[in-house]
């Protein structure tokens, strides 16, 4: 089982998807576009304490983290 986890001002919310399920996977999929095609960034942990941005939908990550863009100073 494979995480999005969507940050913003109320803090987060947590999607959960089957690699298994074509359907939850395309949602899954769907939703990364989405949310990086309005101004999210998405990062996936790469070791303890280690994040890389991303900016293709990888189906194979086992946790995605979107942060929204900062807007101000």
């Amino acid at each position: 089982m494979a995480i999005q986890i969507v940050m913003d001002h109320s803090g987060d919310s947590r999607h959960p998807f089957n690699l298994d399920d074509a359907q939850e996977l395309a949602k899954a999929e769907q939703r990364f576009y989405e949310l990086t095609n309005i101004g999210f960034t998405a990062a996936v942990r790469t070791g303890p304490g280690q994040v890389s941005q991303i900016r293709s939908f990888d189906p194979n990550a086992e946790e995605t983290v979107f942060f929204p863009r900062l807007v101000g100073g």
